[in-house]
């Protein structure tokens, strides 16, 4: 009897073979139950660690777009000249900082190549030239800025002084035609001493023929007459050596010709002419590789720039006119070997000073 009452409570308890028992069915779909759960299951894809950093930063950049946006719509709405200089300025900081990078790249050319100065091309050549000026003008800023809150000291100065503390990357385009010109007219003040000079030293030419040569380019230049060509190069003797050599020059004639080149005239001898030396052969070997590339190959604005640095003040002649003169310059720049290079130097005046447009 007690047997057959075990018998009936197994049955019972686990169930028969094919239906559970009442006390395991609600364990067994337990169990089931957790094995077989997943989570809640997204319908979004989700991204990369990298891509949400990419679309954060897509986020970030657009959102400032849009206040920078709004800033400069503030900015030019209330403070119209300070908007102005503002973006001006914001502007040169992006013009120097990509001349910077590629004469980066060209220094890394040169050393890689090992290419030396004058076997760059025109273009390269010119801009390494000047960004070492412009570099060598902010030299001053990075000095005054070192100490402490002495960047508002420097933001004051150069609001007063933009010629004289900025590079052009910094100036509106109203200030670079009349900082230009006032450049022009200090050069121009040197140009009647180093005339008078020429006509002191005639009577030291030993060659007659050139100092009857002399004595008629000084009397075109002084009458208003432009010089022809065949003029200034008929006196390529007497700046290759005694007097007019560039080893022979007094100190007054090279701070005169430091002022006509827009250098600094107030360096002991020796240096002025180094720096005269060093200037007038760089402007010689950019001559070089302008008349292998071409005067047609030049933009305007690159023209404009080539003869202002050459003596002409072409901010106010037109660009044929300038082209004409430039021809006029390499014609005699390229006939003139390296112990010549004095009359290159004096050109600067010669060429320049009665050319169509530059007397006013």
């Amino acid at each position: 009897m007690a047997l057959s009452r075990v018998c009936w409570a197994r049955p019972a308890l686990w169930g028969s073979a094919g239906t559970p028992g009442p006390y395991v069915t609600p364990r067994l779909q337990l169990l089931r139950s957790g094995l077989d759960w997943r989570g809640p299951r997204s319908s979004k894809l989700h991204l990369s660690p990298k891509a949400d950093v990419k679309s954060l930063i897509s986020y970030v950049v657009s959102k400032t777009k849009v206040i920078n946006g709004k800033y400069h719509r503030f900015l030019g709405r209330n403070f119209p000249r300070f908007y102005i200089l503002y973006t001006t300025f914001m502007k040169g900081l992006q013009m120097l900082w990509a001349d910077a990078k590629k004469a980066r790249r060209i220094k890394a050319n040169m050393w890689n190549h090992n290419v030396k100065f004058h076997q760059l091309s025109y273009r390269e050549m010119e801009h390494l030239r000047q960004f070492r000026r412009d570099i060598t003008k902010c030299f001053f800023l990075g000095i005054v800025s070192i100490p402490p809150f002495a960047n508002y000291l420097v933001f004051l100065l150069m609001y007063l002084f933009p010629r004289q503390l900025l590079v052009k990357h910094f100036w509106t385009p109203k200030q670079q035609t009349d900082f230009l010109d006032i450049y022009h007219a200090l050069r121009k003040q040197s140009h009647p001493e180093i005339l008078c000079y020429l006509e002191k030293i005639i009577p030291l030419i030993s060659d007659v023929g050139l100092q009857w040569h002399m004595t008629e380019l000084c009397t075109k230049i002084q009458r208003g007459t432009h010089p022809a060509i065949h003029d200034i190069l008929a006196l390529r003797e007497c700046f290759s050596n005694h007097p007019l050599g560039m080893n022979q020059l007094p100190a007054f004639q090279m701070k005169a010709l430091s002022r006509a080149m827009l250098l600094t005239p107030y360096l002991p001898s020796l240096l002025l002419r180094h720096r005269l030396k060093a200037h007038t052969t760089v402007i010689h070997q950019l001559d070089k590789a302008l008349a292998k590339l071409g005067i047609a190959q030049l933009t305007a604005q690159e023209v404009k720039s080539a003869c202002y640095l050459r003596g002409l003040n072409s901010t106010h002649i037109a660009e044929e006119r300038c082209r004409t003169w430039l021809g006029e310059w390499l014609q005699i720049s390229c006939s003139l070997k390296e112990a010549e290079l004095s009359l290159l130097l004096h050109n600067v005046v010669l060429l320049s000073t009665n050319y169509i447009g530059t007397r006013r």
